[in-house]
């Protein structure tokens, strides 16, 4: 009977080659390393300052308070539709800031006066609605931001309020 290679002749099994098990501990190493690296990248990218994050917060300002401007209040008489009616409202401009506010304060005659031109060629059909009264807002905003010298640029005015506004 012939012997099987493994076994010697006293009956005790032979090693097998160490090469299958070298094979694999290599394998398990290359994995263990692999995966130590993308953990030690992973931690190194987590971890890091974020300077880029906080210069671009620097670079962003706070965006500034709006600043308010009331003017004194209005009464004008409307045009006729058919009965003679008259508009009492107060208003208050919203400006991009103080320097603006300085500035409409020193020109305030021209800025009434434009204003009460504005509201005396109003009747009173055409401001009762809601969206009337959104045009008029409109309107006056686009004389407030005319420019109130020659080579002066507009101003920064930004919206016109109505706190009270009466049409009897």
């Amino acid at each position: 009977m012939a012997q099987d290679p493994k076994q010697d002749t006293s009956g005790e099994e032979v090693q097998a080659p160490v090469k299958s098990s070298k094979k694999k501990l290599v394998i398990i190493l290359a994995g263990v390393l692999v995966l130590a690296g993308v953990g030690g990248g992973a931690a190194w990218y987590f971890m890091k300052p974020k300077h880029a994050d906080k210069k671009a917060e620097k670079h962003v300002e706070a965006p500034k308070p709006p600043v308010f401007l009331a003017l004194e209040t209005f009464t004008v008489n409307l045009q006729p539709d058919p009965d003679e009616k008259f508009l009492q409202m107060d208003v208050t401009l919203q400006v991009a800031g103080p320097e603006v506010a300085e500035h409409i304060k020193l020109q305030m005659p021209a800025v009434r006066n434009r204003l009460l031109m504005l509201l005396t060629s109003k009747k009173a059909s055409d401001i009762s609605t809601s969206e009337g009264k959104a045009t008029l807002s409109e309107e006056m905003l686009a004389e407030v931001k005319k420019p109130y010298a020659a080579g002066e640029k507009p101003q920064e005015v930004t919206g016109v309020l109505f706190t009270s506004f009466v049409v009897q």
